[in-house]
């Protein structure tokens, strides 16, 4: 391995690619960069970086292999029960209910949400508002299409069934698995990148699970600024079981749920966080 070549790799997938690798575990980027090395029969990182150079499709292909898309319906049920609670408390104080999804990949997160907004009684599903984001085209595709294909290793089924009856808000034919219109009425998508873009404003509630064990400790302060400045004050954050909110930022957030990751936005400002004011967008 040349540290030399894999850093002009990457430094040219930041600077002309635009995606951001200096934020990302290096061990994370090299797994990806192997796997289209192993496709592409490249030997090495520079030879790799030629074809990357002068291919298109290959650049294309690069990015959406370092795109983060390891996704489930209802992934980790336990946490649903506490996103389940979540709404159920907004819903019965608030007119309008808006979750955003951030780093959604397929959309099956987004859509559990929705899902899970239309099965239970004690939520009222008119008013939530879903919104998905990813860095990942191909992926914003898929969700916005809503068919998902069932594979040999992935059990859709097995999935949905943290609802009691989910036939109700998926059309299935074999392994083709189609979201109910009645569903996708309540989620948007839209490209979003959380490392780079702009903060949002007034969401109620904020799903962005798994996305943080792949960043290096030192970036995760802008990006959990940026979702501190998204939600409103005592709004909630849910981030993934195996992950943590740093030391230095665990007085924009108050522990809600230690065990399933879940906090509220506190009510100190965003400027503690970033020395600026909250962006609107």
């Amino acid at each position: 391995m040349s540290d030399a070549a894999f850093d002009e790799l990457l430094e040219f997938v930041e600077d002309e690619l635009a995606f951001a690798t200096s934020h990302y575990n290096d061990s994370y980027l090299d797994r990806r960069v192997s796997s289209r090395m192993r496709r592409t029969q490249s030997e090495t990182y520079a030879t790799y970086l030629e074809t990357l150079r002068n291919d298109p499709e290959e650049q294309t292909a690069l990015l959406e292999a370092m795109s983060i898309n390891v996704t489930g319906f209802f992934r980790n049920p336990d946490v649903w029960d506490g996103i389940r609670e979540v709404l159920q408390r907004l819903t019965a104080t608030n007119e309008t209910v808006r979750v955003w999804s951030a780093a959604c990949a397929d959309g099956r997160e987004p859509y559990s949400v929705s899902m899970l907004a239309h099965d239970d009684p004690e939520i009222d599903e008119s008013s939530v508002s879903i919104l998905g984001t990813d860095i990942s085209e191909p992926a914003l595709e898929t969700a916005r299409s809503g068919v998902y294909e069932e594979s040999r290793t992935v059990d859709f089924a097995d999935q949905l069934g943290y609802l009691d009856d989910y036939d109700a808000y998926v059309e299935r034919d074999d392994r083709i698995f189609r979201i109910a219109p009645a569903v996708k009425r309540n989620v948007t998508f839209e490209r979003h990148d959380l490392i780079n873009d702009s903060p949002k404003t007034g969401f109620d509630l904020v799903i962005c699970r798994n996305l943080f064990i792949y960043i290096d400790n030192e970036y995760k302060q802008s990006m959990l600024a940026t979702i501190a400045q998204s939600l409103r004050q005592q709004g909630y954050l849910v981030i993934g079981k195996a992950e943590t909110i740093p030391p230095n930022l665990k007085s924009a957030f108050t522990v809600r749920d230690a065990r399933l990751r879940i906090y509220h936005r506190d009510t100190l400002e965003t400027t503690s966080l970033t020395g600026e004011k909250p962006t609107s967008k």
